[in-house]
């Protein structure tokens, strides 16, 4: 394909094929794969991910989601089905249990390198070219947010790969000649991973892309555009359809026809519409909830953001979708912008509130930075930093500075901690925060060097590259060991208390946890748990649901699982504790089922 941008030429050469591709790999290991498996599963959430995931293969059941004894509809399957067929392959482990996400996320990762390439000119240096896809790759792999749910067994991560490859298709099919195979690649995937961002999270996977696409099509004013050429004629539409359909209907009409108004309840009713118009889970928010998350989610980046949304309004305005030829990358920007936009809003709009729901909006915003850090067209000229960038650099590297302070008191800080008294020796033992103080202090003095003019000779290079060198640093020489000492001291008490529970039971006999909501407990152990958070919570269960308590007819003793402090807030007489194990401050305890709070 052929653009309007020219660049100036350049006498070096792009890095080929081969060295590519082996950058793109040592990039994805670095963010999403290197000590993948050190850290067990993390309560609450994954270890219930992974937990259903596991009894699909424990039942044979690929229809009907189980956790913890009963039917679990607040997700659909898409992502259980990816960790189910993990686990089968690879063995029960976290590194399993996360390699769906790690590869997902490493897709997309891909995926945007591969996009910006084609988007750029061919005309155009071919260096510089393949800077600005490299850049954009390694821009989101290196956020925060990229980095910690392509690390986490969630639905998160699935959804939000799965938008992203639509939306780029989206964009492929827009920029491709319209009777092209790149055209009707672009048509492809948009229907495919539409369909699987349904399966993955129900029918907001197929809503956020349509209010990105549809938003835009009215911002180019060119109608239904590229989505119905050649000649306007349907068959391109009937044919995405059939393919969206047939991707999403097989299992929602089996767990409907198996579930009935369970299902239809429990998942549209509670999981979408109830999750929209209502708080659930105590996860309440403002409006302006996920603007300081985006600063967060994005960091470093997130600094660069106001200017890249600034530049949108100098841009020259988009080619409309219906003109002959292929637009001009200048209509990528104010799409992206639309597309991190319309979902941050979305999900402001909606009563529940969490950080992860924003993810899919997230590669919109690394995009934006990118193209404001390498523009399409010629390089811009040679001169000074502008007082917003300076501001933006220099509040970067002030922030990177603090944050290499609060590494270095780390230790102190976890010493205040009573729950594992042994962190902070472990932690100043390592030398793991002084490493990461030193890294994060390094990188910070690499912006300032930036400012002032050392480094690469584009000037938004210069500040593009400590922060993405200091952050790889970090992922290879930190993040691995610090998983595996934080697995040491907190995770790896609670997986052996959990295996001491499924070693000690007895006939009939529940499993209740008490305090924390340490979801992981029921993965470990093998058996269903109760989670109860203290004297109330037991007696109000006895009364209105003893069912959910794992109580049978023959039951006389309960195990209680949980922090010392809070099995010694039950109250419980002295005589009446047998103590079976103890792991640091977490104990496991048998006790009659008499001498519990009854209703």
């Amino acid at each position: 394909m052929v653009h309007a941008a020219a660049g100036s030429p350049s006498p070096r050469p792009a890095p080929g094929p081969l060295p590519t591709v082996l950058g793109l790999v040592v990039l994805c290991w670095l963010s999403f794969f290197h000590g993948l498996g050190r850290l067990g599963l993390m309560d609450k959430t994954e270890a219930l991910f992974v937990e259903v995931a596991h009894q699909m293969l424990q039942r044979g059941d690929w229809v009907t989601p189980w956790w913890n004894g009963r039917p679990f509809f607040d997700y659909p399957v898409g992502g259980y089905w990816l960790v189910a067929l993990s686990l089968k392959g690879f063995g029960l482990s976290s590194w399993a249990a996360r390699l769906p996400v790690a590869t997902a996320a490493s897709a997309v990762v891909g995926a945007t390198f591969a996009l910006v390439w084609w988007l750029g000119s061919e005309s155009e240096a071919p260096r510089r070219r393949w800077l600005r896809a490299a850049l954009a790759a390694a821009v989101l792999a290196t956020t925060p947010a990229w980095i910690g749910w392509g690390r986490s067994s969630t639905t998160d991560m699935v959804l939000a790969s799965t938008i992203t490859l639509a939306l780029y298709s989206f964009l492929l099919l827009h920029h491709a000649r319209p009777e092209g195979p790149l055209a009707a690649l672009g048509r492809v995937g948009m229907a495919f991973f539409a369909g699987c961002a349904v399966l993955a999270k129900g029918p907001v996977g197929v809503l956020l892309p349509a209010l990105v696409v549809g938003g835009f099509q009215l911002l180019v004013g060119g109608g239904a555009g590229r989505l119905l050429q050649p000649g306007r004629r349907p068959l391109p539409h009937l044919a995405m359809a059939a393919l969206f359909l047939g991707v999403v209907l097989p299992w929602y009409g089996a767990a409907a026809q198996v579930n009935g108004e369970a299902f239809v309840g429990g998942f549209l009713g509670f999981s979408n519409l109830q999750r929209f118009t209502s708080v659930l889970y105590a996860h309440p928010g403002p409006p302006w909830f996920y603007l300081p998350w985006l600063l967060v989610l994005l960091f470093p980046w997130s600094l660069y953001l106001p200017l890249a949304a600034a530049a949108l309004r100098r841009r020259s305005a988009p080619v409309q979708a219906d003109q002959p030829g292929p637009p001009d990358p200048a209509a990528v920007p104010p799409f992206l912008g639309l597309w991190l936009a319309l979902i941050v809003a979305f999900f402001s709009a909606a009563a529940t509130k969490l950080p992860g729901y924003i993810l899919p909006a997230l590669p919109a915003g690394s995009l934006l930075v990118a193209f404001w850090l390498l523009p399409f067209g010629p390089p811009p000229p040679a001169e000074g930093f502008r007082w917003p960038t300076r501001l933006a650099a220099g509040s970067q590297a002030l922030l990177l500075g603090l944050l290499a302070l609060a590494a270095a008191l780390a230790p102190r800080w976890a010493a205040t901690d009573p729950a594992h008294p042994a962190m902070a020796a472990a932690l100043t033992r390592s030398g793991l925060p002084l490493t990461l103080a030193l890294l994060l202090a390094l990188t910070a003095g690499g912006v300032v060097l930036g400012l002032a003019g050392f480094g690469a000779a584009d000037p938004r290079l210069r500040l593009a590259l400590p922060p993405l060198l200091g952050f790889l640093s970090v992922l290879a020489l930190v993040v691995p060991p610090l998983a595996g000492l934080i697995d040491r001291e907190r995770q790896l008490p609670l997986r052996q208390l959990a295996l001491e529970a499924r070693r000690q039971a007895r006939p009939g006999e529940p499993l209740w946890v008490v305090g924390t909501k340490r979801y992981s407990t029921v993965f470990y152990a093998g058996e269903p748990a109760a989670f109860l958070g203290d004297r109330q919570a037991i007696r109000h269960k006895r009364g209105q649901d003893p069912t959910s308590l794992g109580l049978q007819a023959s039951t006389r003793t309960v195990r209680l699982f949980g922090d010392r402090e809070d099995l010694e807030d039950l109250r419980m007489p002295p005589g009446q504790i047998s103590r079976l194990a103890q792991r640091g401050q977490q104990e496991l305890w048998r006790v009659p089922l008499a001498s519990l709070p009854g209703p």
